[in-house]
């Protein structure tokens, strides 16, 4: 893909990305990874990084919108987030390390697990919305 078709793409898979944020929790990098290596040919090194930038405004605008109905904890999300951020430079070395191919096999090993964990709870129990 090239051009205005990869510029189309990317805005409607954008909009994706911002819908399932909002109504599933995700941060984008289940979707975002595999769209930016599979369609838009970056590197896995590269899909992850563009993802992290991707996923903070995303990230911002949903838990606003959800902030404004009282939904949330944002005391806890902060706390989570401070820890998380100083984390994260250990993971980013973590992942400049490893070789693209090796990193590929992780994330997708992450993603097939929580898709497990997902189908078994929701087999399980089903929740009510708040």
């Amino acid at each position: 893909m090239s051009g205005v078709t990869l510029y189309v793409a990317l805005v409607a898979f954008g909009a994706l990305a911002g819908v399932a944020s909002g109504l599933l929790g995700v941060g984008g990098g289940t979707l975002m990874v595999p769209f930016l290596t599979l369609a838009a040919g970056l590197s896995q090194h590269a899909a992850e990084a563009t993802s992290l930038l991707v996923i903070l405004p995303t990230a911002v605008v949903g838990t606003l919108t959800l902030h404004r109905r009282r939904i949330g904890d944002a005391g806890l999300a902060l706390r989570f987030g401070v820890v998380g951020a100083i984390a994260a430079v250990g993971g980013a070395l973590l992942a400049l390390a490893l070789p693209a191919a090796t990193l590929r096999i992780v994330f997708a090993a992450f993603v097939g697990c929580v898709g497990l964990k997902l189908i078994y709870d929701g087999r399980r129990s089903p929740e009510q919305p708040a």
